[in-house]
């Protein structure tokens, strides 16, 4: 079985190949550099890396692409409110952006481009527009796509064409010149944007004035720049971005070219915080940064983040953090019960076994692995390798099978993105006494042994902690 992933225009799921070459074309659509990227951005981040470490583990070669947004209403008024360069401002966030990334053990992408760095080509895609009647200039020397020349507009959010204007204003009757969009009756859209006050220095000479990119405009650009504007293989991003900025991608792109601008198309759900949308008012807009202050190291956050279907909401809970850290002490259990029957130290488990050699057979874990595959079912994947663990293989094999056995839970690692033996065991203040208490209750659930499992939680209420179970781990606290 190769890869299949869904698909949303077609709204089936297709089998990833790439299409004229032996590399797939992946294109990402990445962060706008004005602050830190909160949980809900890294959700989608974290999947399509690990969508590409499963391609990688089967065999196929992929060149991914994720750009920096670095120019667009957000950088400009947060660079100016700080008195800095945009240079400047879009080259910190960037570096932290970078450094969150290596926290969570993102692969760095093949390229990545940035929207600054691609000024000639976005101009160069405006000319050719305008010359083929898709695009317009306006007096202030804006320049805007004529959404009615594409007849194929909204066919991959299913936006009915009853509902767009096409004219220059939106349905609220104001230009609509903004990067983002807060309707979906939409009129024309800015492919370049004429140079106002709130501007400052950012802009630059055009054939229509000096102005600057429309945010939808800067990804086609960086696509044709990336993939030499042949057809790409596959384009992700949040749900969010389904419209309108995938569908101005489309239209700009195919008009630009004549032919279709990408096969596949692969969205990501929103994240809810404690059954909440994620917001600034609300306080729940979460930086890795603000997890690790609470305790919880960034293995235990990407776990977290990838262990639900990605095409459905998942709600970020301090609870599933905790049984994220329980469910990664499993696996390290897992693992060392094996390598002490090769002799092995755990230091070097993630060096000698988490790599992107695949197997040729995953034996006991293949349900694990087909998981993946299919349409990247994580949760099923996370589910059947608890399967195997439960069943405490390692009793039974010698140092030759538990070998193996290592190397495709290794393998399954590299594909989820997960080290083992990088973290302590983060509970909240817990001394390790009371965390070993804990965990041999819970092993002994696992075992079946409700007695002895009743014994160990008497025990902990005794010592004044509670423990909360989920479906793969359990939380300890102080008992109030």
């Amino acid at each position: 079985m190769s890869v299949e992933l869904y698909d949303t225009l077609s709204r089936s799921i297709q089998t990833l190949a790439p299409s004229s070459s032996d590399t797939l074309r992946f294109y990402c659509c990445g962060p706008t550099v004005y602050g830190p990227a909160h949980i809900g951005n890294f959700r989608t981040f974290l999947i399509q890396d690990t969508l590409r470490r499963v391609l990688e583990v089967d065999g196929m070669a992929v060149k991914h692409v994720r750009n920096i947004t670095d120019l667009d209403d957000k950088t400009i008024r947060r660079s100016l409110e700080e008195g800095k360069s945009l240079i400047e401002f879009t080259a910190y966030w960037t570096e932290k952006f970078h450094a969150d990334c290596k926290a969570l053990n993102m692969l760095s992408p093949s390229i990545e481009p940035s929207a600054v760095a691609h000024i000639p080509q976005q101009i160069a895609l405006v000319e050719k527009l305008i010359e083929k009647g898709n695009a317009y200039a306006t007096d202030d020397g804006s320049v805007y796509f004529r959404v009615g020349s594409f007849e194929d507009y909204g066919r991959l959010s299913r936006l009915k064409q009853r509902e767009l204007k096409t004219q220059t204003e939106n349905s609220a009757g104001e230009v609509n010149d903004a990067d983002e969009y807060d309707r979906e009756s939409v009129s024309d859209f800015a492919l370049w944007k004429s140079c106002k006050d709130g501007d400052g220095d950012n802009y630059w000479s055009s054939p229509w004035g000096e102005g600057r990119p429309g945010w939808h405009l800067e990804c086609s650009a960086m696509v044709d720049s990336a993939f030499d504007g042949e057809t790409i293989d596959l384009h992700g991003g949040g749900i969010d971005l389904c419209f309108p900025h995938h569908e101005n991608e489309i239209a700009q792109s195919e008009c630009a070219h004549g032919h279709d601008f990408c096969k596949h198309w692969f969205h990501s759900a929103h994240l809810m915080v404690e059954g909440a949308k994620m917001s600034k008012s609300l306080g729940n807009l979460y930086t890795l940064d603000d997890l690790r202050d609470k305790g919880f190291s960034p293995m235990v956050v990407r776990y977290t983040l990838i262990a639900g279907s990605y095409r459905q909401q998942l709600n970020f809970t301090f609870d599933g953090l905790h049984a994220s850290q329980s469910a990664l002490t499993r696996f390290e259990r897992f693992a060392e019960a094996l390598l002490a029957k090769t002799g092995e130290a755990s230091d070097q488990f993630n060096a000698t076994y988490v790599t992107s050699g695949a197997p040729e057979d995953f034996g006991r874990l293949t349900k694990a692995w087909d998981a993946l595959r299919s349409n990247l079912n994580t949760a099923a994947c996370l589910g059947a390798i608890f399967g195997v663990i439960g069943s405490n293989p390692a009793a039974s094999l010698g140092a030759d099978g538990a070998r193996s056995m290592l190397q495709t839970f290794g393998s399954l690692l590299y594909a989820l993105g997960l080290e083992l033996f990088t973290i302590e065991a983060k509970q909240p203040d817990a001394p390790k006494e009371i965390i070993a208490l804990a965990q041999a209750r819970w092993d002994a659930k696992q075992a079946k042994d409700w007695g002895k499992a009743d014994e160990f939680r008497d025990e902990l209420l005794a010592k004044g902690w509670t423990v909360n179970d989920s479906k793969d781990g359990f939380a300890i606290e102080p008992k109030e």
